[in-house]
């Protein structure tokens, strides 16, 4: 047995062992990085903060919240039902400029002022949801800016 060949060899294994580990890491970074874009469109409103109309990492379109705000006047519709309209033109726009459509949509918050408004802001959302279905969640809140009615945000995937 030669001892000297031996500790060679375990050292040897060691080093190898170790450099592979640092190869799978350095795989497992370049594999699960985040690619993120900034989205904008012409067609929806310009932001009113320092925030994007929506982002994209890797698979998925978070857009920020729309409320009924015309894109071409930079005016906020009047009632529940045409601000409503036009927060769903809005993010069908967002949407489309990422090569996506509601079907795509996998999650989506809406948040209104009066929730009362509810029975109106489904059946207009549920016109241009058609058959998807997202899961949901709908808030009552205290106000939101400029004064609008309702605000809706959506997560849509890539596939």
């Amino acid at each position: 047995m030669d001892l000297k060949k031996d500790k060679n060899a375990i050292l040897l294994a060691i080093v190898c062992i170790i450099l592979g580990m640092v190869l799978m890491s350095l795989i497992m970074v370049l594999v699960n990085s985040s690619h993120k874009e900034i989205i904008y469109t012409d067609k929806a409103p310009k932001p009113i903060g320092p925030y994007s109309q929506g982002v994209a990492v890797n698979d998925y379109v978070y857009t920020s919240g729309q409320i009924g705000i015309d894109p071409q006047t930079g005016v906020l519709r009047d009632t529940i039902g045409d601000q409503t309209h036009q927060v769903m033109k809005n993010l069908r726009e967002i949407l489309e400029v990422s090569g996506l459509n509601f079907d795509d949509v996998v999650n989506t918050h809406i948040y209104l002022t009066n929730i009362s408004d509810f029975p109106t802001v489904n059946e207009i959302y549920s016109g241009y949801m058609g058959n998807a279905t997202p899961s949901r969640s709908t808030v009552g809140v205290a106000s939101l800016p400029k004064g609008a009615l309702v605000e809706i945000e959506m997560i849509a995937e890539k596939k």
